[in-house]
């Protein structure tokens, strides 16, 4: 039977799959909260990092077996897919366990991954965030959780520890919502570094440019972060352009599906495949900057 019982942490076991930039630090969260944590990791060496804290398991499905919630921060759809039907996950779950999948992955697969573990008494909520790993350390991820109102109110104590969790729909919702996200950021990041680009070409002094303007109706948080390391051309990686681009190829990918016409999006999808075409990949997505910089022979 599903348990409809809140998830505090003197009650509950979590199965933290996926130990990445993001992983280790959520996983950590949740160890400091009270929570009992188990981790595993394709990589063993990452799942270490937290062997003080939390049960390093050998594999996917030890992890889970004694687990009421299970959480998976994985790379793409195909990865959640396989550790949860090829690596024993799904059969290994208990009946009445909560499968939260906070990796970002196509709405579609979300609702597909649901649907294969109704008949294993295991609820899912798609549960994307953003924020990067400063919003992990911190506990002040933007959660965008789809699923039965029910699961995401027995959830929210646990979600509670990493951000600030907001049901936004059914099974697949938080994909979607996800999705709108990574259009905003990708398409943002293009403008402000195409704008700092364009007033230094011009012989304005960027900083000072990106300083005059925050505070207007230009500003935001992309501007903030990511323009200041567009200044400080500080472009390691904290969110790949890899990542960005995944993310922006799964929206238009979504968008196609529905009949959504996107063509801002599948302009700037171009732009991260051109930076990654370009040897770009290994930076932080606001390496763009690199690749409209090179274009203008700014480098």
């Amino acid at each position: 039977m599903k348990s409809t019982a809140s998830l505090t942490a003197e009650s509950t076991t979590v199965a933290v799959l996926g130990l990445g930039m993001m992983g280790i630090p959520m996983a950590r969260r949740l160890c400091q909260a009270g929570y009992r944590v188990r981790v595993w990791n394709r990589t063993p060496s990452k799942a270490q990092t937290l062997a003080a804290e939390a049960t390093v398991c050998t594999t996917a499905a030890q992890a889970v077996a004694s687990a009421q919630v299970v959480i998976t921060m994985l790379q793409d759809g195909p990865a959640v897919a396989d550790v949860l039907f090829a690596q024993g996950v799904a059969e290994a779950m208990p009946a009445g366990c909560l499968l939260i999948d906070m990796s970002s992955i196509q709405p579609r697969e979300a609702r597909d991954h649901a649907a294969r573990l109704v008949s294993r008494d295991v609820t899912c909520l798609d549960a994307p965030v953003s924020g990067g790993t400063v919003g992990a350390e911190a506990g002040t991820l933007a959660i965008m959780a789809g699923g039965k109102a029910s699961d995401f109110e027995r959830a929210l104590p646990l979600l509670q520890v990493l951000g600030r969790a907001t049901h936004v729909g059914p099974q697949g919702a938080g994909q979607l919502s996800k999705l709108a996200n990574q259009m905003i950021v990708g398409i943002t990041i293009g403008a402000v570094a195409e704008a700092l680009l364009f007033a230094a070409k011009g012989g304005a002094d960027m900083g000072k440019v990106r300083e005059a303007i925050t505070g207007g109706f230009a500003d935001s948080r992309v501007l903030h972060v990511h323009g200041q390391r567009m200044v400080e051309r500080d472009f390691a990686k904290r969110a790949a352009i890899t990542v960005q681009q995944k993310d922006m190829h799964n929206a238009l990918i979504t968008a196609q599906e529905t009949g959504f016409e996107a063509p801002i999006t599948h302009l700037f999808a171009q732009l991260f495949d051109a930076a990654v075409d370009h040897g770009l990949g290994t930076l932080d997505h606001s390496g763009l900057f690199v690749e409209l910089a090179s274009r203008n022979g700014m480098n």
